[in-house]
């Protein structure tokens, strides 16, 4: 089947193309012009460009059942959707949610609202190897045996390796390298929540990216926004170049945001934080319905985090300026760490791509094509994808139509799964998936493997 999109302004990182011309879709892959179409799509006024790739988010579960559970509104992937991504890169911070390529398989077997890539998180098989005690560190026998599964989940085509060293205080320098062997000459990268943030986050950086070079793999630092957002952000990009004179595959990315969200029961609200942000407890929501549009005490944040641990926050400290100043980088790329709680969580699952498009293109930050470059060829290029990212003839069809005048996010944190407005279509491998904001498949989505 052959699809004209017409009258749209095609941008495609990939070919520099921007002009007005018609976009040809032949089942899944962009193709070149053809004399008869079966559907034709008038994008008059509007911009037609890759779907965008999410390079860190964070996956939904799967059910006591065995299912994927993302085929509601709350879900992570139907969020991606409604923001105009088509694939999206999970199991980010050492975390994985399921085993990673068990993950792809179950993808695989029942569609999902976007494609998946998965990253292989540390975390997860720490835990599988029996460290269970993140403040400690692994033996030499749990270190080999997360190296042969984190090296087993590589060759069954996750996308790369995360870590979360914040999240694993006991892992060292050694247990990362070790543990990372396998991805050596694989071209695939590490990502990593680096160890600290605010004033320590020089020394964890530089701890990150000398491992990195060491493995000789390209390099992720993730969500800046919320690690150097405290006012280290001139630096600290200062640092990321002094790395890139050296390997030019390192890269960032950062949601536009100025509060982070991650559960209550993590090391990130061990003992200092609120030295660590100069603050008190009042930053912190609690995504808990009883809660809701309430902020913390003290003796609400010690019984919430002994009794429940597992509960989400949004944590209200970082400096708006300094998230802004992260876009002005060339090595900073889009990106939501999107993460869902039964629907409860952070605006930016739900409003980052559009909030990039409308806060810094409008404003005149980033050009319109440097936006969508960052949202779309450069994710790709680093994650090796050579069919995502781009319009060229024989690339996935994934494809974002959108107004670029009117697009906005409308999510707040009181109403973090609110759509945006402005995006018209989105097309997951050739399919018309999301009309206006109403989803019409939840299963058009594939797995990514590397």
């Amino acid at each position: 089947m052959i699809t004209r999109i017409k009258n749209g302004t095609v941008i495609d990182p990939a070919s520099g193309t921007h002009e007005v011309r018609d976009l040809w879709i032949d089942a899944d892959r962009i193709t070149a012009p053809s004399d008869h179409a079966d559907s034709v799509i008038d994008a008059t006024g509007q911009v037609v460009c890759p779907g965008f790739i999410d390079i860190h988010m964070h996956e939904d579960p799967v059910g006591a059942d065995g299912n994927l559970e993302s085929y509601d509104e709350r879900s992570v992937f139907a969020c991606m959707l409604h923001m105009g991504v088509t694939t999206a890169v999970a199991g980010n911070c050492g975390e994985n949610k399921y085993h990673p390529a068990d993950y792809l398989d179950l993808v695989d077997r029942d569609g999902t609202p976007v494609n998946v890539a998965m990253l292989a998180g540390h975390g997860f098989f720490r835990h599988e190897a029996g460290c269970n005690n993140r403040y400690i560190s692994a033996t030499a026998a749990q270190r080999d045996r997360m190296a042969g599964e984190i090296r087993e989940a590589l060759q069954r085509g996750c996308v790369g390796v995360s870590y979360g060293l914040r999240y694993e205080p006991g892992m060292d320098a050694r247990e990362l390298v070790e543990t990372a062997a396998g991805i050596r000459g694989t071209g695939k990268l590490i990502a990593a929540h680096v160890r600290d943030d605010a004033a320590q986050i020089f020394s964890a950086t530089r701890e990150f990216l000398d491992a990195g070079l060491q493995l000789e793999v390209p390099l992720q630092v993730s969500h800046i926004g919320s690690m150097a957002g405290f006012g280290q952000m001139e630096e600290f990009l200062s640092l990321i170049d002094e790395y890139r004179r050296i390997r030019s595959d390192i890269f960032c990315d950062c949601y536009p945001y100025d509060a982070f969200s991650t559960g209550l029961g993590s090391a990130t609200y061990d003992e200092g934080w609120l030295e660590r942000y100069s603050c008190d407890y009042s930053v912190l929501e609690l995504c808990l319905p009883e809660y809701e549009g309430q902020r913390c005490t003290e003796e609400l944040f010690r019984r919430i985090r002994r009794e429940q641990p597992g509960t989400t926050t949004v944590c209200h400290v970082m400096r708006q300026a300094d998230v802004d100043l992260a876009y002005r980088h060339e090595a900073v790329m889009v990106a939501s760490d999107a993460t869902l709680d039964h629907g409860r969580g952070h605006p930016r699952a739900c409003g980052t791509f559009p909030r990039v498009l409308s806060r810094y293109v409008r404003s005149g930050v980033l050009s319109l094509d440097e936006a969508i470059r960052r949202m779309t060829l450069l994710p790709a290029a680093q994650l090796g994808l050579s069919r995502k990212g781009r319009l060229t003839v024989g690339a996935d069809a994934d494809v974002v139509i959108f107004d670029p005048v009117h697009i906005q996010d409308r999510a707040t944190f009181a109403k973090p799964l609110t759509p945006p407005e402005g995006i018209s279509l989105v097309i997951v491998g050739g399919k018309p998936v999301l009309r206006d904001g109403e989803i019409l498949d939840r299963r058009s989505g594939k797995s990514v493997r590397g």
